[in-house]
């Protein structure tokens, strides 16, 4: 049979999506163009000479992943050796600050290039066989170092390093940073190198990322009990080779550097722009500063949120580590000397080059992007009313030359008034380039709101006979889509969903009144279980890591945790017992429940042992116990073939049977291996949730919804679900505590599944094309959404939070429309409706 119309322009609305997206993807996230070649040393003119001579010919750049600066400076720090050498004067403690986004891939071409990355590179951070975020072509100072042909180059640590930076590095271990379960060996593997390596005489270079404490984060936090013994073990590590440095001859001019990538929030997590995850600790140490500085108190306490002595940019690093250990400032760079290391050269003229060689290779990227005849001497501009800021840091330069002129006739050593004027305008230029709009295709842009709004049309025209009778669907898409216009808004769109939901079960409430006291009595329980939701995981900007339910009272109630967990598994066990596996004997099927239902939750009781121990009580310590023995990998393949054997007698059977009697049943056994599967892949404190959204379910079921109040109640609680699970528009609220299993959706996916089930009742009582006229009003609020948060972007990409606010929310609709609507409403969905409607 053809398909109709309606379902032919469906179909095109859906394809629609992904393209839209990306098309307007490659205009909005486009590389930024760089200058090309290694920079080489020129000469300056106005008498300064030759470059200066570095005080240093080796580095050892110890990066520790997420190294927030109180992890370093605070009282409650475990880097006491570290802090001793700040007081003593042979380190120097900065907080350097990171620009969102704030995670491993851009952070480290920062550090490297001392430019600025492109957004794109949150997604190619995620991508561990991206090869095409490679900086093999950019001048860095790694390249600088291998250009000197003074040694080698070791790395040992982060593979991101190895991806960015192919065939530099002539020894090389990279580890993996996707298996944050892993607190240890993941370090071991770096440390492992560290004495051989400080034997040998034969590198210039020595990189190290520790991944450690990173992982730390990720899993239990900040303030998780084994931060505290991590940091201790990176502080030995500092004094191991310190002391290295002080006592071979070899490493006698080698400065060790330790610095975060960046920081963590207070969950734990990083990639936007909260304090703590902008604010990473550097410390530059080595005998040779006790020339320069006579120590600083510490520890101390901030004097701003996370912010400890003096605070630089990350950039900032690549012309310091240029100067200090002589070689050309890379070509790309935007970052300025960091002043404090003046007083290694007595010499004004000294001094006077590094600023100037790092203002010049400055100018260099400005004329690049801006007319060069805005710097020159015979620039037309009035420098009296500059019109930009552009003119203005040309009008300045213009000042700057006439004073060098000046200063190379009167042969003059007094240099101080131009060194200040170099480092402001140094400054000033990195302000304005840092904050200046990417190089967007608006062409691109333009094409990919078209798309989508062609999109949005075809969808309105096939649901229009519902949409018609649902305003409040119509309502709700209306209104998300115009908050998306608002940074507070979208930084704090959880109210939205949670009040959306609230809102609609008081209008089933009233709705059912009038019929029936006892299913009104079941839209309040579910009313008051949104009030839990609502405060089990705290979440957005302004609240986030403030007390809540599953990292404060659970966390401090492991009895009543492990109470509700076992609960969950029983209600689960008892649901496939009583009527799941159809077409099996009713003995045997109860025996498959169990069976399945002991080793999932043994699992979850390993996991958890070995991932947040101080999670477990009494009871669930005794359960660990007894499964020692099985390794954690074999016990999670045993539990996910487990479940995908169960499904796959299921589908199968039920598709070979003669008469199928058990379509319905089946479904709902596919549901509930599913919900196994989602409470399995989910972290100990989130799986009351499932529980919570279970109960829900089931009274939200037997009510007699129609389609359109269906499709609301779908709507809102997939979205309700994901910020209750912790979701953010933040990159940082990612959950990378088990990598790739899906885990941050496990809400939406929950309620796909469940409102499949109700789609399914309304079709047995007798409604024709339910899941076509549910797709196309999901359709709608996708396409809908899209344009607008499309727009957002385009009208508002010269505000101040486009990077940390719009652009992350523009990822994130990416996952919702692909991941989310097409993925699972579309490809689960239409699965499971098939397989219970045919």
């Amino acid at each position: 049979m053809a398909p109709s119309k309606s379902t032919v322009m469906l179909t095109i609305a859906n394809l629609f999506i992904p393209i839209a997206i990306l098309t307007f993807a490659s205009g909005f996230f486009p590389y930024k163009p760089f200058l090309p070649g290694l920079a080489e040393y020129e000469a300056l003119g106005f008498g300064l000479g030759a470059p200066p001579k570095a005080p240093f010919d080796k580095v050892i750049f110890m990066v520790v992943d997420a190294l927030r600066s109180d992890f370093v400076f605070s009282d409650e720090s475990g880097f006491t050796f570290t802090q001793s050498l700040i007081s003593n004067g042979a380190a120097m403690p900065f907080t350097a600050h990171a620009t969102s986004p704030t995670i491993t891939m851009p952070r480290v071409k920062a550090i490297t290039t001392g430019s600025i990355p492109s957004f794109l590179d949150v997604i190619l951070n995620f991508a561990e066989s991206d090869t095409t975020s490679s900086l093999a072509a950019q001048d860095t100072w790694l390249a600088q170092m291998k250009a000197k042909g003074s040694g080698k180059l070791v790395m040992y640590g982060d593979d991101t390093w190895l991806k960015l930076f192919p065939d530099t590095f002539d020894r090389a271990d990279g580890t993996s940073s996707f298996f944050v379960a892993d607190f240890t060996e993941v370090d071991n593997n770096v440390t492992r190198h560290v004495p051989e390596e400080l034997r040998n005489d034969d590198w210039n270079t020595m990189v190290l990322h520790y991944l450690g404490m990173d992982h730390i984060g990720h899993k239990a936090g900040p303030r998780s009990p084994n931060m505290l013994p991590k940091q201790k073990e990176m502080d030995g590590l500092v004094q191991q080779m310190y002391t290295a440095i002080e006592s071979q001859n070899h490493l006698t001019n080698t400065l060790l550097i330790i610095c975060g990538d960046h920081g963590m929030n207070d969950a734990g997590n990083h990639g936007g722009s909260a304090p703590g995850e902008t604010s990473p600790a550097l410390v530059f140490m080595s005998p040779k500063l006790k020339k320069i500085s006579a120590g600083l108190e510490s520890p101390i306490a901030p004097s701003d949120e996370f912010q400890f002595y003096d605070t630089i940019e990350q950039s900032d690093i690549a012309p310091t580590l240029a100067a200090l250990l002589g070689f050309p400032v890379p070509r790309n760079n935007l970052g300025n000397f960091i002043r404090n290391f003046l007083p290694f050269w007595s010499s004004g003229n000294d001094q006077l080059h590094i600023l100037l060689a790092n203002a010049k290779q400055i100018l260099n990227v400005i004329t690049a992007a801006h007319p060069a005849s805005l710097f020159g001497e015979k620039s037309s501009q009035d420098c009296q009313k500059p019109s930009s800021d552009i003119e203005k840091l040309g009008c300045d330069w213009k000042l700057i030359t006439a004073q060098l002129e000046a200063r190379s006739h009167k042969k003059s050593g007094h240099s101080d008034s131009l060194h200040e004027d170099l480092i402001n305008w140094s400054r000033h230029a990195q302000t304005i380039m840092s904050s200046a709009a990417s190089n967007y295709d608006m062409t691109k842009l333009y094409t990919g709101q078209a798309i989508a709004m062609i999109s949005t049309v075809l969808a309105v025209f096939t649901a229009a006979p519902v949409l018609g009778k649902s305003p409040l669907f119509a309502l709700i898409t209306l209104l998300y889509s115009i908050m998306m216009f608002a940074s507070s808004y979208v930084e704090e769109e959880h109210n939205f969903w949670y009040w959306a939901a609230s809102g609609w079960i008081t209008v089933l409430i009233f709705k059912t009144a009038k019929s029936s006291l006892t299913t009104s009595f079941s839209c309040v329980v579910v009313l008051a279980g949104l009030r839990f939701t609502r405060r089990w995981n705290q979440t957005g900007q302004k609240f986030a890591g403030e007390p809540d339910i599953a990292r404060t009272f659970l966390a401090e109630h492991t009895t009543f945790l492990w109470a509700l967990v076992f609960a969950m598994y029983m209600w689960n066990c008892y649901s496939l017992s009583s009527t799941g596996f159809p077409h099996l004997p009713r003995s045997i099927a109860k025996g498959v429940a169990q069976f399945l239902a002991v080793m999932a939750t043994a699992f979850k009781v390993a996991f958890t042992h070995e991932d947040a121990p101080e999670l477990l009580d009494w009871t669930a310590s005794k359960v660990a116990e007894l499964t020692t023995g099985f390794s954690l990998v074999n016990r999670a393949r045993g539990v996910f073939i487990g479940i995908g054997l169960a499904l796959a007698q299921t589908i199968g059977a039920e598709y070979l049977s003669a008469v199928r009697r058990h379509r319905f049943t089946s479904t709902r056994t596919i549901h509930n291996l599913l919900t196994l599967l989602l409470m399995t892949q989910s972290r100990a404190t989130n799986i009351p949730l499932l529980m919570i959204f279970s109960a829900q379910f089931h009274l939200l079921f037997n009510l007699d919804l129609n389609l359109t109040e269906v499709s609301i109640t779908s709507l809102v609680f997939q979205y309700m679900s994901f910020f209750a699970f912790g979701g953010t528009n933040s990159i940082s609220s990612v959950d990378l505590a088990s990598a790739y299993d899906a885990r941050n959706w496990t809400g939406p996916i929950f309620w796909t599944s469940a409102t499949t089930m109700m789609l399914l009742r309304l079709r047995a009582g007798g409604e024709k094309n339910v899941f076509l006229k549910y797709i196309a009003l999901q359709t709608v609020f996708a396409a809908t959404g899209l344009v607008f948060i499309m727009a957002a972007c385009t009208v508002l990409r010269t505000h101040l939070f486009i990077w940390t606010v719009f652009s992350p929310k523009y990822l994130y609709s990416m996952a919702w429309s692909i991941g989310q609507h097409i993925g699972m409403n579309i490809g689960l969905g239409s699965l499971l409706f098939s397989l219970g409607a045919y």
